[in-house]
């Protein structure tokens, strides 16, 4: 297995394993252990960005841009969405068109938006736990109703419980539903039939879907992300698809989105809701960068998915081998890995302690996903292959 990584490794252009220090940069990754009461010397492999540099067409494109040095208000040219509309309609068979775009400087900024300006105080938005933590506090904060549809766990893997979907939305009278596909943590990549199904509840309904697709680009090898518009009949117009460049190309920190919406009330409704906010400009380096990237990006990209497959594989490999009470939920998409120490009978507050106080790792805590996240953890593979070795052997001996 060693020869094969590293036989692996000798044909790629672009050096993963190399460690670039993170410290000292203002990096919410990196940074700041103690502002999250945690110690100096953790292995942070928490929030979801990646330790690896961004490619280099992206730098040389920023590095371009910052030599010219006037950083004023920019403006979206048709380039921009030129490289936008060919990889989605490559890689997806979307054909976005021109006035379906919104910018948005990013996902969690649009999904208060959406919230804002398709539902009212009171009004109730169903989400699918375990989730993305900004999800609940779109709904809360926004004084909205929280309406929770549990994903059902049958022997490791997530499925869609379509009879609570339902129920839930008719007893709830839903106005929106918050959809993440591919999912964060479980890594489900939604199967066409599934996607369609959620749409025909919510079409029956009358509910909208803002769907959360930021990690589209990370379906798993044998597996193919769908667009959720296209998964089915009428779904386009009650589809808000929010897309970005940050998780793809790690480029989170230059605020840059891509939110489609095909139909036009519900655009102008969206829109509106931005004005009110004052916030509907892009970075101006984020526009250089996801133009850079989605125009020269894709050979980086399909390296670096190749190198994170190979560490999930270590991952699993290492579970089964020193770890068997710790199991993986067998992923499908993103970089993330949701692992279950239920078997190691500790109550939430032990196994933390587990993982921050005894390994020295920061993990995302399962519970922070919702109450079916309990006994979970997640883990960020977008590191360099050492770290990853280096944090399973804390853990194994923390465990051990």
């Amino acid at each position: 297995m060693i020869i094969m990584l590293w036989r692996a490794r000798s044909r790629m252009e672009h050096n993963f394993d190399e460690i670039v220090s993170r410290k000292g940069t203002n990096c919410l990754k990196h940074d700041f252990a103690a502002e999250h009461g945690k110690s100096a010397n953790v292995l942070p492999l928490w929030v979801a960005d990646m330790d690896f540099k961004s490619p280099e067409p992206v730098v040389k494109a920023l590095l371009a841009a910052v030599e010219h040095g006037v950083f004023g208000y920019p403006g979206v040219k048709e380039e921009y969405f030129a490289v936008l509309r060919d990889w989605f309609a490559a890689d997806f068979g979307f054909e976005i068109k021109p006035g379906w775009l919104v910018r948005s400087p990013g996902v969690v900024f649009a999904l208060n938006t959406a919230v804002r300006a398709f539902t009212r105080p009171g009004e109730a938005v169903m989400i699918q736990t375990p989730v993305y933590p900004p999800f609940f506090k779109c709904v809360t904060a926004n004084e909205r109703r929280l309406v929770d549809s549990e994903l059902l766990c049958l022997n490791g893997r997530y499925a869609i419980d379509f009879d609570d979907f339902e129920k839930k939305m008719a007893e709830n009278r839903v106005k929106l539903f918050i959809l993440c596909s591919p999912h964060n943590p479980v890594g489900r990549v939604w199967r066409p039939d599934e996607l369609r199904e959620l749409g025909r509840i919510c079409l029956k309904y009358g509910c909208l879907v803002v769907a959360d697709e930021i990690h589209c680009d990370f379906a798993h090898a044998g597996r193919k992300h769908h667009i959720f518009p296209l998964a089915g009949p009428g779904l386009a117009d009650i589809a808000i698809v929010c897309l970005a460049p940050s998780k793809t190309f790690n480029i989170a920190g230059l605020q840059v989105a891509n939110i489609v919406i095909p139909n036009a009330a519900l655009k102008a409704a969206f829109e509106g809701e931005t004005r009110r906010a004052g916030c509907g400009e892009l970075n101006c380096l984020g526009l250089v960068a996801g133009t850079a990237a989605y125009r020269e990006g894709r050979p980086w990209l399909l390296e670096l998915k190749r190198y994170l497959a190979g560490n999930f594989e270590l991952l699993r490999n290492f579970l089964a081998e020193n770890l068997p009470l710790v199991r993986l939920t067998e992923p499908e998409g993103t970089f993330m890995a949701w692992l279950d120490f239920r078997a190691l009978g500790l109550n939430q507050e032990e196994l933390n302690d587990l993982i921050v106080g005894r390994a020295g790792l920061w993990l995302n805590d399962g519970a922070s996903f919702g109450r079916a996240g309990r006994g979970f953890q997640r883990m960020n593979l977008a590191s360099p292959r050492q770290v990853i070795q280096q944090a399973l052997t804390r853990l194994a001996a923390a465990i051990n």
